[in-house]
């Protein structure tokens, strides 16, 4: 058995533990927020929090996450409060198709947590989720965006 919070429930995992995380997440839990992309780790449209780090759900298998804290878009935000990357990607209007948009979402919260105020290039070089629809334009401005909303957070307090 395989014990583990996800979204600040405890749960457990019964079944074979190379299981990958995404359809646990998907199929046990029926959480479908998170989507499965590619199957290898390179299209992040899976992406999760695992005590805190960005983690490809697809290629990570459940008995990797005992007793670990997994956070999926589902619960990213607070109650109804939209975390300010959430927000941004509204503002922004981000989305085409929005397929991969959770993902983004997930990978551009732990992004903006080590580096709160990025550059261009650092985005380009640290986002690594794919978007087919190629809305990385507003995706960078959606980060930039959200870095102002973190800081006017910090600020008031």
């Amino acid at each position: 058995m395989i014990s583990f919070k996800i979204n600040k429930k405890q749960k457990s995992f019964n079944g074979d533990p190379t299981t990958p995380l995404l359809w646990v997440i998907r199929d046990q839990l029926q959480l479908t927020g998170t989507k499965f992309g590619c199957g290898i780790g390179a299209c992040g449209a899976c992406t999760v929090h695992v005590d805190g780090k960005a983690v490809r759900s697809c290629t990570t298998p459940i008995s990797q996450i005992q007793n670990q804290n997994i956070t999926t878009i589902e619960g990213l935000a607070d109650k109804d409060k939209l975390t300010p990357v959430q927000q941004a990607w509204i503002d922004e209007d981000v989305p085409q198709c929005g397929y991969c948009q959770a993902g983004q979402i997930m990978a551009a919260t732990v992004f903006l947590q080590k580096n709160p105020s990025p550059t261009d290039q650092q985005i380009k070089q640290e986002m690594t989720n794919i978007c087919r629809c190629g809305t990385y334009v507003r995706i960078r401005k959606a980060i930039h965006k959200a870095a102002d909303l973190i800081a006017q957070e910090r600020q008031n307090g």
